[in-house]
């Protein structure tokens, strides 16, 4: 004997998106709307770029000036993803929504995995900056590159598909 039933109840229910709050995901460090993280994470994403092309320039004209130039960008590419991290966790803990799903949790945790692959990088080189690109500068660097992509395509997922971070009007 068949069973008669509406395809409503064969559809399965989040039980996260039942809670209290997950719908808001308003940024609540925000500048006139726009989200602090996603303004402030430009400078290490592009700092991050910058050691590793410095890097391969050192290897390839030996000149002092580019792994000069290296110790500054991996050092200011750390300082600027620490502030970019501080205002990051702060969505993460402040705004439920974004709390209560996975994706920014995983998010955060690549992130901070960059983080000390920055700071590593920028360690490594602090007494004799020279010395420290080949080989280990560069792999560093090239290592920081992959993750800043791995991180980006993650934060930017969680912008353009989830929504979270953005401000009720976007």
């Amino acid at each position: 004997m068949a069973q008669n039933y509406t395809q409503d109840e064969d559809k399965l229910v989040d039980p996260i998106t039942q809670r209290p709050g997950f719908d808001a995901t308003e940024s609540k460090i925000a500048i006139s709307g726009h989200p602090v993280h996603a303004m402030s994470v430009a400078f290490p994403i592009a700092l991050t770029f910058c050691t590793f092309g410095a890097d391969v320039l050192y290897w390839w004209t030996g000149d002092a000036f580019w792994a000069r130039a290296g110790i500054w960008a991996a050092g200011t590419g750390f300082g600027f993803g620490m502030l970019a991290a501080f205002s990051g966790t702060a969505e993460l803990l402040l705004v439920s929504g974004i709390r209560a799903r996975a994706a920014p949790w995983t998010h955060a945790i690549i992130a901070v995995t960059l983080l000390a692959l920055l700071g590593a990088n920028w360690a490594h080189r602090l007494y004799g900056y020279e010395a420290a690109v080949l080989p280990y500068g560069i792999l560093l660097s090239a290592l920081s590159v992959v993750m800043v992509g791995v991180t980006g395509w993650h934060g930017g997922k969680l912008v353009f598909d989830y929504r979270l971070g953005t401000s009720r009007g976007s």
